[in-house]
């Protein structure tokens, strides 16, 4: 069996983006809202090369950048949480009644957040962990629909902090 493959990584200053958040604990208080100015870092491999490459720069970068931007300047919320309670409607005695915005009850918390300043994940908590799970997921995904590729192996680093971050690797 043939164990070499080519790799390739591509981080550049712009890969990335900028978010609040905050995390959710298993008894279902949470840390106060922050944020982060996030970066991506994406290690594609392959056993063979298309066209003397394992990816093309020229097409994977814009397309990263692409990923990232749809998350900028957004609160992202973990919608697959248990303990997060997202409506259009109001909670309780809260008279609000906007269905532009995002009605959000944890814990004893509540926030009423527009609507166009929310993006709902598909993970069970905005942890720098699932967030790259999350990334290399989409981007996996865009990379087939755009260009009908898929990979040996796939890995996902995302940067909360300088110094600080986690990876998701996928392995097909």
């Amino acid at each position: 069996m043939n164990s070499n493959s080519y790799s390739i990584n591509v981080f550049k200053q712009y890969l990335n983006f900028s978010a609040s958040h905050f995390l959710i604990f298993d008894n279902g208080k949470r840390e106060p809202l922050h944020g982060h100015n996030y970066s991506v870092n994406l290690k594609l491999h392959s056993l063979i090369l298309n066209k003397d490459m394992v990816f093309n720069f020229l097409d994977i970068k814009p397309l990263l950048k692409r990923v990232c931007d749809s998350l900028d300047h957004r609160l992202l919320l973990p919608s697959e949480n248990p303990f997060l309670k997202i409506s259009e409607d109001k909670f309780g005695s809260i008279n609000i009644n906007n269905t532009d915005n995002y009605q959000l009850k944890i814990y004893n918390d509540f926030f009423s957040i527009p609507k166009k300043d929310v993006l709902l994940l598909p993970i069970q908590n905005s942890s720098v962990e699932l967030l790259a799970h999350y990334l290399l997921h989409r981007v996996r995904q865009e990379i087939l629909n755009e260009f009908n590729l898929s990979f040996k192996e796939m890995e996902m680093e995302v940067e909360e902090t300088p110094g600080q971050s986690a990876s998701y690797k996928l392995t097909n």
